[in-house]
């Protein structure tokens, strides 16, 4: 997610893993197991324990020593922007443009990563009130 305000920002696979955790329910009260992260990923569980030692490290979750993951509520503000940029992306793509569900959510994926702030800002309230309109 490319940040305009001076925000901490990590890599866009890390910017997956609290994407994921979010949509699992993950909050800074409810914790998600590192097996669940795991499967929805499609990864391994050495590489949910990677991710989490960086993003540990980065502030954005904590995990007592092979415990369940808690985000931290810096880590649920990230993961919960990534998610709401990748489902207005997804939407843009299906519901506007027909593009196929599996293509518009891997491109809406790849875009979520890349697009500013400002831009993510603009075309979130372009489809909020586009939705209205209807």
């Amino acid at each position: 997610m490319a940040t305009e305000s001076g925000s901490k920002r990590v890599s866009a696979s890390r910017e997956d893993y609290l994407e994921a955790i979010v949509e699992l329910g993950g909050t800074p009260k409810q914790p998600v197991r590192p097996v669940d992260v795991a499967s929805k990923l499609g990864v391994s569980k050495a590489s949910v324990t990677k991710a989490v030692a960086s993003l540990k490290e980065a502030g954005m979750l904590d995990q007592p020593y092979y415990g369940d993951i808690t985000l931290t509520s810096d880590g649920y503000e990230y993961g919960s922007k990534v998610l709401e940029r990748h489902t207005m992306l997804y939407e843009f793509l299906h519901d506007v443009l027909g593009v196929s569900a599996e293509r518009a959510d891997d491109e809406a994926c790849l875009i979520e990563h890349d697009i500013s702030d400002s831009t993510a800002e603009a075309w979130i309230a372009y489809m909020r009130n586009a939705k209205r309109a209807k």
